[in-house]
């Protein structure tokens, strides 16, 4: 996929609701692993919200190899 490509687009879409499903998609599993987890402690300080637009424009902006 190339940055801006429909598969990007959507990725970031899910990466919204599901921060790390996109990079999944990409087939990034660590990536999208680590998009989770920080994202779900980053919602212990109230914060989370940081997360899902990180783990979005991430998505959006990943160029493969």
């Amino acid at each position: 996929m190339t940055q801006g490509s429909s598969g990007n687009v959507i990725a970031a879409l899910v990466s919204f609701f599901i921060p790390g499903l996109g990079q999944l998609i990409q087939g990034r599993i660590l990536a999208a692993l680590v998009h989770f987890v920080v994202t779900g402690f980053l919602w212990l300080i109230w914060l989370g919200w940081l997360g899902h637009i990180f783990s979005c424009v991430d998505a959006a902006r990943w160029k493969a190899g």
